[in-house]
């Protein structure tokens, strides 16, 4: 899909407004006068200001897309595709917010013929990939703790995966029958690793945080939880640290050191909870106040 296709879906990141194609068709614009370029790989990049200092990588999306590869959290791809299958409301329109590689929504589409999806990750190497995984697919660089440059009410299913939450601008930006699709870490996830890898810890408390958080502009939410053993191999290990925030304290020598001091590579326990989130009716003033540019 080129981006084209979810443009509609878009606002410009500084003042609201509606996107179209330039006239030479290498980026995009605005009314009001600002304009974006497309890059060659097929993403768009709105961010109101410069990179981010701590978006991921080019070396973690690659560590990210060789241990996604491997299939070990193929079942959370499937529990979302499940409940998005199973709704009442059609989903033609999904976001994914802090997207990565675009390995979670190329999943769902691939379970919603005909659905659309926008992936929106800081980071310009994740929305890279990102642009390539699903033919229905469009990558954008945008930060999400920031007003996302997303249509008001314009999407029907937002995912957010192990990725910040702006449950304000998420509630904005999903239609009445929307639903926010949030997985977090449980308290045990890669528990047999965490230690020895010295990976950083599950701040406790998650779901309290997220209750309360989303009091006032979502319903009470379903929580469901997975649990599933993995056998990684020394290499996915590798990966699996480097993929993630750790990336940014360790070097490449060290994460080496760690995986090799394992004997054997053990057994590792995958547990998530999927919370499904529904908007209420109507929407609370507080998700328009953080956007109240958008048109």
């Amino acid at each position: 899909m080129a981006l084209s296709d979810v443009l509609d879906l878009l606002r410009c990141p500084h003042c609201g407004d509606a996107l179209s194609p330039t006239a030479d068709r290498r980026g995009v614009h605005c009314q009001q006068g600002h304009s974006f370029d497309l890059a060659r790989q097929g993403y768009l990049n709105l961010l109101r200001s410069g990179p981010v200092k701590n978006a991921d990588t080019t070396a973690m999306i690659q560590a990210r897309d060789r241990f996604l590869a491997g299939g070990h959290y193929q079942p959370i791809a499937d529990a979302l595709r499940d409940e998005l299958e199973s709704g009442s409301a059609p989903v033609t329109t999904v976001l994914d917010a802090g997207a990565g590689t675009g390995y979670y929504l190329a999943s769902v589409l691939d379970g919603l013929p005909g659905a659309r999806g926008l992936a929106l990750d800081v980071s310009v190497a994740a929305c890279r990939r990102a642009a390539r995984v699903h033919r229905r697919l469009g990558a954008v660089v945008a930060d999400t703790w920031q007003p996302l440059p997303v249509r008001t009410g314009g999407i029907d299913a937002v995912l957010t995966v192990f990725a910040p939450r702006n449950l304000a601008e998420f509630r904005r930006v999903l239609g009445p029958a929307g639903r926010l699709l949030i997985v977090t870490p449980l308290p045990e996830h890669l528990s047999e690793v965490r230690g020895p890898l010295q990976l950083l810890e599950i701040e406790p408390g998650k779901r309290e945080r997220l209750e309360t958080g989303s009091a006032g502009l979502f319903s009470e939410g379903v929580h469901r939880e997975l649990r599933y053993p993995i056998r990684p191999t020394r290499s996915e290990l590798t990966d699996l640290v480097a993929m993630g925030p750790n990336a940014f304290h360790l070097s490449t020598e060290q994460i080496a050191a760690r995986v090799a001091a394992l004997d054997p590579a053990p057994t590792v326990t995958v547990a998530v909870s999927v919370t499904v989130l529904r908007p209420r009716q109507p929407a609370s003033p507080t998700a328009t106040r953080s956007a109240n540019w958008v048109r």
